[in-house]
């Protein structure tokens, strides 16, 4: 079991094991929801799968280049050919 401190701000740090166990990620969302009894019960946030989610997604990662939407189908073909997926990327 582990123990978490609250500051006197009201915040928590989440052990690195916690987070692994929930398998959230830097920048990731923890939901929360509160049950009777004065349980809470803790999950990754999935979020809803909506487009406006993933504005800023890759902000920041691309170290300002620019790629055509051919340079990404390729570069999606060869993460799949990589991972075993050859040809699923392109149809």
């Amino acid at each position: 079991m582990t123990t978490l401190t609250v500051t006197t701000r009201g915040q928590v740090t989440f052990r690195k094991d916690v987070l692994q166990h929930l398998g959230i990620q830097p920048g990731g969302k923890i939901r929360v929801e509160l049950l009777p009894d004065g349980r809470a019960e803790l999950r990754a946030d999935q979020g809803s799968g909506r487009w406006h989610e993933l504005g800023g997604m890759l902000q920041g990662k691309t170290n300002g280049a620019r790629l055509s939407i051919e340079e990404i189908n390729d570069a999606i073909a060869e993460a799949g050919a990589a991972a075993g997926t050859a040809g699923m990327a392109r149809k």
